[in-house]
This record gives structure tokens, sequence and C-alpha cells, in this order.
């Protein structure tokens, strides 16, 4: 038995070191995203900057978080084989959890998924005992900490509105102090605020950052909090005067100075006290194992009220998980997909947008830009005018630099001090939540004073931001009742189903490996359309869009093919392969909308045949898609409302036309592939062909139609075929009829792209 228990706590310990990298690539939004969102400095630098941070803290935490050990459950009411299961499937159900939401790019609070990961196992496992006992269910509060559990939950939730609200109101003042021509002001107000945002940077510093540091006595943290006003004043106070120097004698923009300093500051911050998150149930489970093989008591008779007892961690295992999670903070990608989920939900201007509008987006949009026009209608004319004066936006010019930020310092600034600020008052009070919470909220409230939600933009963020909420009750309720069904398992069946627990998460892990690749390539294909369509000199950009019109001619043979044979076979389940082969074919439109955008908009860098290309392929792609979605459409509800599928000839004619199509857009993918542009006689009479076969196919649903061959939902089913098909042979004819018109012309002004195709 002492195996079995020693095996559980070197799992629990590699389950740690996992949770390490893992958490760490959700949580790097905290301190991260407003240095990266500014480029500040180059990326190496903040990397640097925020690994000293993270190392440093990690160094000075004190120990395990008590909520680990004794917050949420009583630990006298449970035996070693008891503490020992919770503690297991907390952890396998933290790092699947914490791994899902990385790999969709959603920030959450590792704060939260621990305490509900411990709530539910501790539950499921107070559960079984009380049961196996006949005890009555009315004993559950003895077994968990409820109280200290719900003023936990309310306090981080409570916390969302405070940061979204406090951080719109700094930003709304701060810019009407800087304006976004930040320069024209920075003499008369750089030195004053940054001497504030550094002294409240300083204080977070001293109270949240080193608080834990086993150096630091009780004495001075009370000495701190009793002298809070005195520290605030002095710190305010230096900190103006060399930050004033620095903007006056040596010409420094000293918010990047703020910035830096913010983000070391979160990042030590985050190691010194979020680290227990990762490693808190894992060492409880150790120190557990070392107490009970001990004691040489069984492990289902030991209690475990040492867990009682205020424990310090051994100074390498701190420096051990420091090293982890400072090389994650380098080599994760699923960190830097996390961070971008925030960057571009805050960027000041347009650009491609990474969620689609909702009902409830839409609805919230529309009663604020009510709100925005009354308050508007009710301010006096100075106000207005001193605020348009401040939002007035940088010229263009100033704007189109490939590398251009997604937001400015005065910015990003504010999201660290106001962050940091609200994150050491809570401190202060002995308020619990959540820094990803808080971190996220401000910038989304700056955000939002900034005016970085346009009309064009605004439901898609608001969209966003609304779903990453979402998430974080998603958090809770997956936490409580995944590591209640682990903890049960576990205890329930022993040895196996550690087993089986170990295999599902490397299944888990392999699978959103994959998923995490897929998403990047598809999220690198959309953000190369604004370079591509100014790097593709326009020798190549025939080339370029001919290759991709073959990739989605092969693709809608696809389609036809998957959705012919679902609505034959008379499955649903068959459509699954005409949805998949669909979603690619939004993605391709996706990005060739992108292209035509910024190949318009850079109009005098590109030359002008590249954006009239891009806009004549875009509308015959959106052609294409528009019939291809109807012929799904059309064969999918056909099956789902099981109505009679096709007759015996009609199949045999679908079947043959389903060939005939197929074997047509293949024909003209090659050539689009090949570039074979001369020569299109081969397209032509194949169209031509498949014409024929359409209209012989309607004449005999109208002759089926007159002589009661055929009812109603029979017709309705193919005509739309038909007509569909026979668009869809007309549209991508009118693919090849370009190219080769292009290439005898070799101008695009020449060939007008509404005219209908020669019928030949």
């Amino acid at each position: 038995m002492v195996e079995y228990y020693l095996i559980i706590v070197i799992l629990l310990l590699i389950l740690a070191a996992a949770d390490l990298t893992i958490g760490v690539a959700n949580d790097a939004v905290n301190f991260l995203n407003s240095a990266i969102g500014s480029k500040v400095a180059p990326r190496h630098i903040i990397l640097i900057v925020a690994s000293i941070g993270v190392f440093v803290g990690a160094t000075f935490s004190s120990g395990l978080m008590e909520v680990a050990r004794k917050g949420i459950f009583n630990p006298d009411m449970f035996v070693f084989a008891d503490v020992i299961v919770i503690f297991l499937a907390v952890m396998i159900t933290d790092i699947m959890l914490l791994d899902l939401f990385n790999t969709f790019g959603l920030p959450t609070s590792t704060t939260v998924s621990l305490i509900f990961e411990l709530l539910g196992a501790a539950v499921a496992v107070a559960l079984i005992k009380i049961v196996r006992s006949d005890a009555d269910l009315s004993m559950l509060p003895d077994y968990i900490n409820a109280s200290s559990a719900m003023v936990i939950i309310t306090g981080i939730f409570s916390s969302v509105a405070v940061a979204f609200v406090v951080g719109s109101l700094v930003q709304y003042f701060s810019r009407l102090l800087f304006s976004f021509h930040v320069e024209r002001r920075m003499k008369w107000v750089g030195g004053v605020w940054s001497g504030l945002a550094l002294s409240l940077l300083t204080y977070f510093l001293l109270f949240k950052g080193i608080k834990g540091a086993s150096f630091v006595t009780d004495g001075f943290i009370k000495w701190v909090s009793e002298h809070t006003p005195m520290l605030l004043l002095g710190a305010f106070v230096f900190w103006s005067v060399v930050m004033q120097v620095l903007v006056s004698v040596f010409k420094v923009n000293v918010l990047r100075i703020v910035i830096l300093f913010g983000t070391f500051s979160l990042a030590m911050a985050f190691a010194g006290n979020d680290l227990v998150n990762f490693i808190g149930a894992p060492i409880a489970g150790l120190e557990s194992f070392l107490a009970w093989r001990a004691s040489g008591v069984p492990a289902d008779e030991f209690s475990m009220g040492v867990l009682k007892m205020p424990v310090k961690t051994n100074t390498f295992l701190l420096l051990g998980a420091g090293a982890i999670m400072v090389t994650t903070l380098w080599l994760s990608r699923k960190a830097r997909t996390v961070t971008d989920t925030e960057v571009s939900l805050s960027r000041q201007d347009e650009g491609i947008e990474n969620f689609q509008p909702n009902f409830l987006a839409r609805g919230i949009v529309n009663v604020f830009g009510f709100i925005g026009i009354a308050t508007r209608w009710m301010a006096p004319e100075r106000m207005k005018a001193l605020v348009n004066n401040s939002y007035r936006p940088l010229p263009l010019d100033a704007l189109t630099t490939q590398d251009k930020p997604a937001f400015d310092l005065v910015r990003a600034s504010v999201n660290l001090t106001v962050a940091s600020m609200l994150i050491a008052f809570a401190t202060s009070l002995k308020l619990p939540l959540s820094t990803t919470y808080v971190s996220f909220m401000v910038a989304m409230g700056t955000s939002l004073a900034d005016k970085a939600w346009g009309r064009d933009s605004a439901v898609y963020r608001v969209a966003g931001v609304l779903r990453v909420i979402a998430g974080w009750f998603f958090t809770a309720i997956i936490a409580f009742s995944v590591s209640a069904i682990v903890a049960w398992f576990i205890h329930t069946f022993g040895p196996w189903a550690v087993g089986v627990m170990a295999l599902v998460v490397g299944y888990f892990f392999y699978n959103t490996f994959y998923l995490h690749r897929k998403r990047e390539k598809a999220k690198q294909a959309l953000h190369a359309a604004e370079q591509d369509s100014i790097k593709i000199p326009s020798t190549t950009l025939v080339d370029d869009t001919s290759r991709k019109i073959g990739q989605t001619t092969r693709l809608i043979a696809a389609v036809y093919r998957h959705a012919i044979a679902a609505l034959l076979k008379d499955d649903p389940r068959q459509f699954k392969k005409a949805k998949k082969d669909l979603e690619e074919m939004n993605q391709r439109s996706m990005e060739l909308s992108n292209r035509l955008f910024f190949a318009v908009k850079r109009m005098e860098e590109v030359d002008g045949e590249a954006s009239r290309l891009y806009l004549l392929v875009y509308d015959l792609e959106q052609d294409l898609i528009q019939s291809t979605k109807t012929i799904v459409k059309t064969c999918r509800d056909h099956v789902e409302n099981r109505l009679a599928p096709p007759d015996k000839k009609q199949t045999k004619e679908l079947i043959a036309i389903m060939s005939n199509l197929d074997h047509y857009l293949k024909t003209l993918a090659l050539h689009m592939k090949d570039r074979k542009f001369e020569k299109i006689d081969d397209v032509q009479e194949q169209r031509r062909q498949l014409l024929l076969q359409l209209e012989t196919q309607l004449s005999i649903q109208i002759a089926g139609i007159k002589s009661s061959e055929f009812g109603l939902r029979n017709s309705l089913l193919m005509f739309s075929l038909l007509l569909e098909t026979k668009d869809l042979v007309e549209i991508t004819y009118r693919f090849a009829l370009l190219y080769h018109r292009l290439h005898q012309n070799d101008h695009l002004a020449d060939y007008d792209f509404l005219s209908e195709p020669p019928t030949g």
C-alpha cells in the first residue's frame, strides 16, 4: 500500500511541474500584455524584465496557500487515504482545465480553478464517507468550510465590475490629460503623472510583492500597513522629482519606465502569490504522505489534522518552480495565444477580429450607444470641445507602420498602475480577488474609455469580452464537476483508476496540442493577409490567386460529394464532412476578404491591378460559397425532416451529375494550379455538357410535376439542387474566363466581370 501512495505522490509532483508551465502560460497575460501590446521595448527585453520578476517572486514565496490545506475543507474530518485522492483529483483537473483554456486563448483564474477543484473533490469524498457510514447528509458542512469558500468566491467575482469601472474612469481622465499627442504634453504632465504611478507601483511591490518573503518580518508588514499614507507621499515626491528631471533634462519618455517597472512588479507579485496555486496541492500531498508514513497508522485511519499547522516551503523547490516558470515564459506558444486574445480585444485600430458577434453583444452595444448619444446631447459645448481635442487621433501616416503597437504607452501604464493599485488595496483589506480577472477587466475598461471599441469593432470586442467572462463561470462549473467525478472515480476504483486517469491526461494533451497547432496555422494565415497584400508583387499575384482558387474549387467538389452522398444515404451524420469542408471554405474566404481590404487600403503602395484582381476573385468566391451553402442546407433539411429521398431514377441522375461536376471542378482546379490560362477549351466543353445535363433534368422534373409523378417536397429539393448546381458551374467558369482574358489582355481594366460568359 505504501508503494501505491508513493506512486500517487510522484505523480502529484510531475503534475505540479506540468501545472506550472500550463498555469504560467495562462497567467502571463496579467503582467505581459501591457508591455507587449504597447511595444514599449523589444519582446526579449520585456521577457527579461518579466523573468527577473517571476524568479525573484518565486524565491520570495513564503509557502503554501492556506486555502489548499484548510481553506476549503476541514482536514481533521478526513484521513490520509481521502486527502491524497482529493489532491490528485485537483491536479488532474487543473492541468486539463487550464490547458483547455490556453488552447483557445482564453485567460482564466488559476485561483478560482483551484478553489472549485478543491471544493468539488472534497464534496465528492465527503459524500462517499457519509454514505458509507450511513450518516445523515446534514453532516456535509462539517467536512466543507463553505463560509470561507463563499467569501472568497464573492470577493473574486465582485472585483470584476470594480476593475472595469475604475479602469475606465482612470483611463478617461488620463487621456484628457495626455491626449493622443503624448509628446506635446509630456513636459508638463509626464513627471507628476509618472511619479504618482510609480509610487502606487512601489507600494504594490512592498505590500503585495515581498510581504511573503521569508526574511520579511511580520513587524515590517505591520509597519508598512500603519504608515501607508506617509510611504505613498514620500514615494510620490521622490519619483515625481526624478521623472521630471528625466523628462526635462534628458528627454526620456518616462512612461516606458513606468511600464517596465509595472511589468516587473506584477510578475514578481504573481510568482510570489499565485505560485501556490500550482504547487500548493502537490506539496500538501507530499507532506501528508511523509506524516502518514512516519506514523505507522493505516492510511484509512490516519487523521489529517496535521494540515492545519503552518509550514514553509523548501527553498530549492521554490527555485525549481521559478526556473520552470521563466522557461515557460520564453518557450510556450500557448502563452502567446492567451496574450494575443487580450491584446486583440484592446487594440486601438481596426483589423482582424477573433470573435463573432452574438445577440447579447449586439444588445449591449445598442444600449450603450443610446447612452452615449444622450450623454453627448446633455454635455456642455466647452466640455465636448475639450474631449474632442484630447481624443483627436494621430495623423494617418503615424498609424500605418507595419509594426505599430496595439495601444499607446499611456494606456499601457494605466493598465499596470490601476491593476496593481486594486490588487494591493484589496490585499490590505484582506479581500480575495483574482489577479487575472482584475488585470483583464482593467484592460477592457481602459479600451472602452479610449474609444478603441468603435462602431466598426465594438460588437466584436464586446462579444469577445463576454466569451471570456462566460469562460470564467465555466471555469468554476467545470472545475467543481470534473474534480468531483475524478475524485469519486479514484476513491472508488483505486490503482486502476489512477492508471486510467494518467492515460486520459496524456490523450487530452495530445489532442489539445494538435488542436492548438491547427488554430495557430489558421490564425497565422489570416494575419498573413495584410502582409501578403503588401509583399506580393503584381508579377506573382496572378499565380497566388489562381492557386487559391484551385484549392477552393477542390473544396467545393468535396462539399458537393459529401452533401449529395448524405442525401442519398438518408443519413444526417454524413453531413459532418460537408460541414467541416464548409468551415475551411469560410476560413479561406476570410483570408481573401482581408487581402482585399489591405490591398485597397494601400492602393498607392501596391499595383492597382492587385486590388482589382482581389475584388474580382472575392466577388466570384462569395457567390460560390453562397451556392454551396444553399446546396448543403437543402440536403440537410430534407434529411433531418425525414422527407422521402429521391427515387431511383433521380438518384442515378444525381450521381451522374455529381460525378461530372467533380470532374469539371478538378479540371478547373488543375488549370488554376498549373496556370494553364491560354486554352480553356476542355473546361468550356465540360461546362456545356453539364449545363445540358442540368437543363435536361429540369425538364424531366417539370414534366414529372405535370404528370403527378413528383410531389411538392421532391420538386423543391430537385429544383434547388439543379439550379444551384447550375450556378456553381457558371460561377466557376467565370474564374477560368477571368484568367483567360487576363492572360490575353494582361490588363484587368479591360475585363468586365459583370458580363455574362459566352454560352458556346
